[in-house]
Formats: C-alpha cells, structure tokens, sequence
C-alpha cells in the first residue's frame, strides 16, 4: 500500500525483453534504497512493482503483459521520468489518501492552464471509471494523491501546486499526455458490497440501489 506522495522522480536507465514482458532497471535519483530489501513494493508512476535486484540508487523489476496492457509503462523508453514511492510502513504519515498500486485505466490531459501560482488540469477518464471519482474526492495519477476539484462526465480537474510541480512528472505533462490512473479504493469495494450476491458486469449503481442499501431516504 502507498499514500500517494511522491518521494523523488527517478527515470528508466534499461528495459530488457524478456519472453514477451520485460523488466525495467529504474534510476532511483535522491530516493536512498539503503533500507529497502528484495521482493519490496516500489511504486512506479503509480505502478505496484516488485525489486527484484537493488541497488544503493537503483533497483530492477518484472512487468507483466497484464502491467504493461493497462499503464502507461509500455510506452517508457530509456530516460523516460517516473514518480517513485516506497510502500508505507506503520509509522509513515498518511498524508495522502490509500493507494494500492494496481491502475484501473488511463487517463489524458486535455487542458492546462496557469492559476496564480498553481496549474490547473484537465484530464479525461475512461467512461467505464468515471463513476468512481467524484467532486473533492481523492484520486491517484502517476502515483500522486490528489483531490478533484470539478467532475463533468468523464471529465474531471485537479490543482496543482508548485511544490508537486518541481517535485512529479505533472511538471512535464502538456495536454495529450497519458497518465496512469487509480481511483479511489473505497469507491470500488462500496460498489461491490452494495451489488453483493447480484454482482454482475451489467449491473449499474442507480438510485434505487442506493436507496435499497440505505444511502438515501
């Protein structure tokens, strides 16, 4: 599990083939490995990835097909900036939201413009996701914790202060960029406890649903 803040951009230095996946050597920057053990979770752009060779600075991990159908990781070349966490500990502040590093899909910038000191964005989602991200809820893009500010379909926009700026990739990201997208964790498990024994593909949240499992009057 993660929290979502970002703990020092890295970059992809290898990416060897292997067997129709690949594992990717990843150049930690001022992120220390030196407490880090094999087999660890290290998040990547919001990737869950396990180190499997480690380094004072860097560490090698396995994607899957299935990693690399769904993220963003299969279009990393060597040098492409990644945002890098490592997973929390029972002691690390929870300053963001809860973040298991598993993305449902991919979302695209499609607007970005300067506000005061901050940037505001403006992402699309897959339609299949944007149930799940509400009005000043929290949601999970390249591995960074933030909170929506606007919700219009699939649709929604967050703000970005300078210090996430200089400190993530969203400083490079310009519309047309793909991110990895994880919505909040919360919303998926309410909506399959609340379909219960009726879980289907087909079956949609309604407000009949909602009233019949007690969140309406």
């Amino acid at each position: 599990m993660f929290t979502g803040i970002i703990l020092a951009v890295g970059k992809v230095t290898a990416i060897e083939q292997r067997a129709g996946d690949c594992r990717l050597t990843i150049d930690t920057g001022k992120l220390s490995l030196n407490d880090a053990a094999l087999g660890d979770s290290i998040a990547v752009n919001g990737v869950c990835l396990t180190a499997i060779a480690l380094g004072p600075h860097t560490f090698s991990a396995d994607v899957s097909n299935e990693t690399l159908s769904r993220t963003s990781l299969k279009s990393a070349t060597v040098g492409t900036p990644v945002n890098l966490e490592l997973a929390l500990t029972p002691s690390t502040r929870l300053g963001g939201h809860i973040v298991s590093g598993h993305v449902d899909g991919l979302a695209t910038v499609i607007d970005k413009k300067p506000d005061a000191r901050s940037v505001r964005f403006k992402f699309k989602a897959p339609d299949q996701l944007a149930k799940y991200i509400a009005e000043k809820g929290s949601v999970c893009l390249d591995g960074i914790s933030l909170t929506v500010n606007e919700v219009d379909g699939n649709v929604f926009g967050v703000n970005i202060v300078p210090h996430t700026l200089k400190e993530t990739t969203l400083g490079f990201a310009a519309p047309g960029t793909v991110v990895n997208l994880e919505v909040d964790l919360l919303a998926r498990y309410l909506e399959r406890l609340m379909l219960g024994q009726k879980a289907e593909p087909e079956q949609k949240v309604t407000l009949d649903l909602l009233q019949r499992s007690g969140f309406l009057g």
